[in-house]
């Protein structure tokens, strides 16, 4: 096991190191770190069944940590879309697949075609995941509908895994298809009843406590232990278990630490999987079926985005969400490679080959996708350039909101707030300034920044600017009147976000016990640094000091305290 884990590793992190130099995906590396891993180099063969497992615990991980960060309102918001266009999508790459591996693959029997065409309809979410997070994507409305769309494809080949053996063998379609939508909704309702009465009280116990490896353990148990009460009990994939559990602890108040120090170890498991995956291909096998292989790849990588990006621009999205949506679906991955062994090893329904054809174009649409993604948004610059699904102005250079990004106000623009732009338009947030001086006005519309003048407490100001569904509004100067700009902002979107930024505290009190819901103190912040200077010169460990700095910003909150200080 140690033998196989050093070498699969070892070489990994070679490669990655060396994709990143070349500005690549390092699941590049990865995957060809793989393949050489498999070769008989290493004094004694790596057991790629160890691999796998681990491999398997590490997409275990990386949905669950898909989950912490995707919440349910976020798929029914993109439920038109995901729905009917992962449905459609998928109907189309199954067909194209099929005839694909009838006309080049010489199979002669349309359903074990059919099986080839499911294995190639669905993308991976690992992948999609990781390409969204690199090009900070994966909070924004188009990042919520690819993962969306890739939950309808997930649920998809869930039934297939649990209706597989009846269809083989011969019983009725339609009890096992109930029988399954019985067990799936028996698991949510079991997750999420499991959720309220277990996992919020066990975290709550467990984070008051001063051992912060019980926390982590105790999210590990939580995401492993659903991830086996889903296979075991109610016949689903662990993988989708560990999403559940995960979208479940993202609905609690425990959702960022979760994310930041409970899962230390899955990167290095994810990585196992991807190593797993080029263990197992063999090139020149793929080489005598080439012609399979390149159809299989022109579905996959083609024929898949084009029918999503026609899709999503038939149901009235903007260009540039409907290109990245459907270039970030421009792969297969973890599903396709369970449900092409399934169907190849328990019931014979594919050659061997094609099973391996299927992880050959895995790993080539994985490398296309990481390295060409991207190229997307200033190809969808170009196009809007030239007028091709551009947005006119309403104002200024302020472009009319759209459900394409998330839009965030962003009141004045001193350091404070041209540093929060710069962060916020790196993560692809669409900002909109507001600013009272008219040279700082004037140079931000010369570089094509969406800027206002005039007082953001004026509501047709606001309005101009998008606040009717823009997510938030962030006050980044002390002297802006804070109380009269949230009020105002709150009487035309009574769901929008307010931050804002005051000197002193007794200022922040008042704007929180006005409805303000994060409010940053200059006092504040200067306490708090100069405590955690101190405590840290003085040698207290860093969970002392985070502990220290979140009772005082408690305190300074006027909230209580939640255990003693040590």
């Amino acid at each position: 096991m140690i033998h196989a884990l050093v070498i699969g590793l070892t070489v990994a992190l070679g490669l990655g190191i060396l994709a990143h130099k070349l500005k690549l995906s390092p699941l590049v590396g990865y995957l060809i770190a793989g393949i050489l891993a498999a070769q008989p180099w290493w004094g004694e063969p790596v057991d790629s069944e160890i691999v796998e497992d681990f491999s398997h615990l590490g997409v275990i991980l990386l949905l669950f940590g898909v989950g912490l960060q995707f919440h349910i309102k976020d798929l029914l918001a993109v439920q038109k879309v995901a729905v009917p266009g992962a449905l459609v999508c998928m109907a189309t790459s199954t067909g194209m697949g099929a005839l694909a591996f009838h006309t080049f693959g010489g199979e002669s029997h349309w359903i074990n075609c059919i099986m080839f065409g499911l294995c190639i309809c669905v993308s991976s979410t690992v992948v999609l995941t990781r390409v969204l997070g690199d090009n900070r994507l994966l909070q924004t409305p188009t990042g919520h509908t690819a993962l969306g769309w890739l939950v309808v494809e997930d649920i998809f080949t869930i039934l297939m895994l649990v209706l597989l053996p009846v269809m083989i063998s011969g019983k009725e379609l339609l009890p096992a298809l109930g029988s399954a939508a019985i067990k799936l909704t028996l698991l949510v309702l079991c997750v999420a009843f499991l959720g309220r009465k277990v996992i919020k009280k066990v975290l709550t116990y467990v984070s008051r406590s001063a051992s912060g490896e019980l926390f982590t353990l105790a999210v590990l148990v939580f995401a492993l232990g659903f991830a086996v009460l889903a296979a075991k009990v109610f016949d689903a994939s662990m993988e989708f278990g560990a999403f559940l559990s995960g979208m479940v602890v993202g609905q609690s108040r425990f959702a960022s630490r979760a994310a930041s120090d409970a899962l230390p170890m899955k990167d290095a498991f994810a990585v196992l999987f991807f190593v797993s995956v080029g263990m197992g291909f063999d090139f020149m096998g793929m080489m005598e079926h080439w012609q399979l292989a390149l159809a299989t790849c022109t579905v996959a990588f083609l024929v898949k985005p084009i029918m999503a990006f026609i899709i999503i621009r038939v149901l009235g999205k903007p260009l540039r969400m409907a290109m990245k949506t459907a270039a970030s679906l421009s792969q297969i991955g973890e599903f396709s490679f369970i449900l092409a062994t399934l169907i190849a090893t328990q019931y014979h329904m594919l050659p061997a080959y094609a099973a391996n054809v299927i992880t050959g174009v895995a790993i080539i649409t994985i490398t296309l996708n990481a390295a060409l993604y991207r190229f997307v948004p200033k190809i969808a610059d170009k196009l809007e350039k030239r007028g091709v699904g551009a947005r006119k102005n309403v104002a200024g250079n302020v472009p009319p909101a759209t459900d394409e990004r998330h839009r965030i106000i962003v009141v004045g623009y001193g350091p404070c707030g041209e540093i929060m732009s710069d962060i916020l338009h790196k993560y692809d947030l669409e900002v909109v300034v507001l600013e009272m001086n008219i040279d700082t006005v004037n140079r931000l519309a010369e570089k094509g920044i969406p800027v206002l003048h005039g007082d953001a407490r004026l509501r047709n100001i606001l309005q101009i600017a998008g606040v009717e569904t823009a997510k938030a509004i962030i006050i980044t100067t002390a002297a802006a009147p804070a109380h009269d700009i949230a009020e105002s902002a709150r009487g035309i979107n009574p769901n929008i976000s307010v931050m804002a930024y005051t000197t002193y505290i007794r200022n922040a009190r008042l704007l929180r016990s006005q409805g303000a819901e994060t409010v940053f103190s200059g006092e504040e912040e200067v306490a708090l640094s100069m405590a955690t200077h101190t405590l840290r010169s003085l040698g207290a460990t860093e969970e002392q000091v985070a502990r220290e700095r979140l009772e005082n910003q408690r305190r300074l909150a006027g909230e209580p305290p939640t255990q003693p200080s040590v």
